[in-house]
């Protein structure tokens, strides 16, 4: 008999395969020591033992998740090779023996909770734990049993894998991308997110589902119940904080959060998707950021946004509950809904910005926007709060004084202008995508007014009285109906259009033109009023700049234009007084005299900047020292104070701030960044330059890494 010694079987060492799992698991970009793979896909483990491994040996590898892990409870899962193959859903073989080594296949459920799993392997009644023996579990969009599975090879490059990317912002008629890293694979992305699962207390089989996870998470991105990631703050002062627009990522803002746990100074919405989208791609769930231009903020789920306009043509802030926001960003995450009816999987609507409270709690969704389009808003969650960001119409009323006493008379009614141009950057291309018709029918089409009709019938219809804040003692007629309300037709074909005749270059004067034009015959008098008004992009006034208010005879089927001209130091104060980036917002109605014929139109339009120039070459080696340079020229004919300039580039060197003081008109600002890439592929380097009077100009350049 040979003595016991030998008969004990002990493990001497494991072996994640990192660089061998890793790959297959599209997970090798994650910097951490751990083995990350994802859920429902094999992996390999090479176990060395003692001495070589027989068939009546005891061998169990096991996977605990949580404080105390418990097979009753599923949080153990203890896999025996040489025994049953499957254990609740989990799969174990051996695939090769050699010696004193054995190779393990495993593969774990595809809908195992998501999380981190400690290994360790036991042998006869010794249990071995290696180091680094945490092993990170994801969701898994390339395995069909999972619920986040994602056909596309392109889209799950783009919502899972793209670590860079770009968030469209500005308003309706002037869109421009706004660089964004989301550097998902950076270091402590991953363990951050891990914190926030257990901060969630989300129990563990809830960790299976994306729905519940994206739903926490649409909560602790915002701290304001939960000392969540970041505070909102759309006060115009960051004093304490770094303002809204100087991040150009997540990766700052979560490390900081990670390493404080306490909650980041200060966020506005285009922050908030922009960390979620990180967090939802480092967990494997597919993401993108969306934008929603004229976002409706309706307060009372009445489909209805009421806007205020004095006798100049100037928005009132301080009457309106309701808000349009010039646009508002947002997350959809992919998943199949099986605790929906059928017909509801795909994209997914999540929102971090905190609005509303939804169960208690600031979190929205996930809502199918699927149930958006149909008018199906009775669905879980928030389905009223989004149809109606995309949906609502707005009134426009005039406010006067008559003698001594308000009187508000409605103006017009707007069906087409809150949620136009939704968008998001375009799958493998840097460019925008439109998908309003994912979220909406076509405008007036059959399908549109059916959905419309359906929604309606699950929020509340009310009447047509202008809600304010003291709306005492006048007289408003009242429209009892709770069909949608009707666009405002005009009997004329009257028209407005507001231009600008040259750039809004921050320091000249805003040259703007008002056009009215009639398409009916005969001769008509119209009563004009335009005004023109800084704005932040959540509609809220920050300046009045000026207006006019005409009377102009229009003669037959042609136009008068009348000019709007706001001089520089009407404006420049406001400018540098606002940390937010502020638009130039012109609101405009006219009136046929003798005719019940009203319009109002309103444009936003962002001020023009000279641009940040990126020097450097278009390709590098690996690990091999290159220069950056950013260039900046103050074309503008007014100093720029306390400029800024903060860049990043992901694998290449972390995000830096150069103070670069005043720049005097004309001035040429440089400033120069050693990289050493530290990853191959295509990287972006992306610049943001704010001072007083410029807020976010922004550049990006791409570079190819090759070893």
């Amino acid at each position: 008999m040979s003595s016991s010694a030998e008969t004990d079987l002990k493990v001497s060492g494991v072996d994640f395969l990192k660089s061998k799992n890793g790959p297959q698991h599209h997970t090798d970009a994650y910097n951490i020591k751990n083995l990350v793979v994802r859920r429902g896909m094999p992996f390999q483990l090479q176990i060395s033992f003692s001495r070589e491994l027989k068939a009546s040996d005891k061998l169990a590898v096991r996977f605990g998740i949580g404080e105390k892990p418990m097979k009753n409870r599923g949080t153990l899962v203890s896999l025996k090779p040489n025994r049953e193959s499957e254990v609740s859903g989990w799969k174990i073989s051996v695939t090769k023996k050699s010696g004193k080594e054995c190779l393990l296949s495993v593969t774990s459920s595809p809908s195992a909770p998501v999380g981190k799993y400690i290994l360790n392997v036991k042998t006869g009644s010794t249990i071995f734990q290696p180091e680094n023996s945490e092993v990170y579990l994801l969701f898994n969009p390339w395995c069909e049993g999972d619920v986040v599975f994602l056909e596309d090879e392109g889209k799950r490059k783009e919502y899972v894998l793209n670590d860079t990317g770009s968030i469209y912002v500005g308003s309706a008629n002037s869109i421009y991308s706004r660089p964004w890293n989301f550097g998902q694979f950076e270091e402590y992305m991953l363990d951050a997110c891990m914190y926030l699962l257990d901060k969630s207390e989300l129990k563990l089989a809830k960790r299976r589902d994306p729905v519940t996870v994206s739903r926490v998470m649409s909560a602790l991105v915002n701290a304001n119940d939960d000392d969540g990631v970041l505070l909102g703050n759309w006060s115009g002062n960051y004093s304490g904080g770094t303002s809204p627009m100087d991040w150009i990522g997540s990766v700052a803002i979560l490390q900081q959060f990670y390493k404080s746990k306490k909650p980041v100074c200060f966020g506005q919405c285009w922050v908030f998707a922009g960390v979620l989208t990180t967090i939802m791609r480092c967990l494997g769930i597919p993401a993108r950021c969306v934008t929603n231009f004229n976002s409706a903020h309706d307060t009372d789920d009445n489909l209805r946004v009421d806007v205020y306009l004095n006798e100049y043509g100037e928005k009132m802030n301080s009457m309106s509950f309701d808000s349009v926001w010039n646009f508002h960003v947002w997350n959809d995450v992919w998943m199949k809904r099986a605790d929906l009816p059928a017909g509801f999987d795909g994209w997914q609507t999540i929102d971090a910005t905190p609005q509303e409270l939804s169960q208690g709690i600031f979190q929205c969704g996930p809502c199918p926007v699927k149930a958006v389009r149909d008018g199906s808003v009775y669905l879980p969650y928030d389905g009223t709060f989004v149809y109606a960001e995309v949906n609502a119409d707005q009134v426009y009323w005039l406010v006067r004084e008559v003698n001594g006493r308000q009187k508000i008379t409605k103006l017009s009614t707007e069906t087409r202008a809150i949620g136009v141009r939704i968008s998001t950057k375009a799958v493998g291309q840097d460019k925008r995508e439109d998908i309003t018709l994912e979220y909406k029918y076509p405008e007036g089409s059959e399908k549109e007014r059916s959905s419309m009709q359906k929604a309606s019938s699950f929020i509340r219809p009310a009447m047509l009285i202008p809600r304010t804040r003291y709306a005492a003692g006048q007289v408003v007629p009242v429209e009892d109906s709770p069909e949608p309300l009707q666009e405002t037709v005009s009997k004329t074909g009257l028209q407005i259009s507001i231009t600008n005749t040259e750039p809004l270059y921050p320091g000249n004067p805003l040259e703007l033109l008002i056009a009215v034009k009639i398409a009916s015959p005969g001769s008509w008098t119209v009563n004009l009023t335009g005004s023109c008004q800084l704005q932040s992009y959540t509609g809220k006034i920050e300046g009045n700049l000026g207006y006019v208010k005409e009377t102009i005879k229009l003669e037959g089927q042609c136009e008068k234009q009348i000019p709007l001209r706001v001089m520089p130091d009407t404006y420049m104060a406001t400018l540098a007084a606002v940390e937010d980036e502020v638009l130039v917002h012109v609101t405009a109605f006219a009136e046929v005299q003798g005719m019940d014929d009203k319009l109002t139109k309103e444009e936003t339009k962002r001020f023009d900047y000279p641009p940040i120039t990126i020097q450097m070459p278009e390709r590098a080696k690996l690990n091999e020292d290159f220069v950056c340079a950013f260039i900046f020229k103050n074309k503008l004919n007014v100093a720029l104070d306390n400029c800024k300039l903060m860049v990043e580039g992901l694998g290449l060197f972390k995000m830096t701030t150069f103070d670069q003081g005043d720049l005097q008109p004309g001035r040429i600002m440089k400033s120069e960044i050693i990289c050493k890439p530290s990853r191959v592929g295509e990287k972006k380097i992306v610049a943001k330059l704010s001072g007083s009077q410029v807020k976010g100009i922004s550049a990006e350049k791409s570079i190819t890494i090759f070893e």
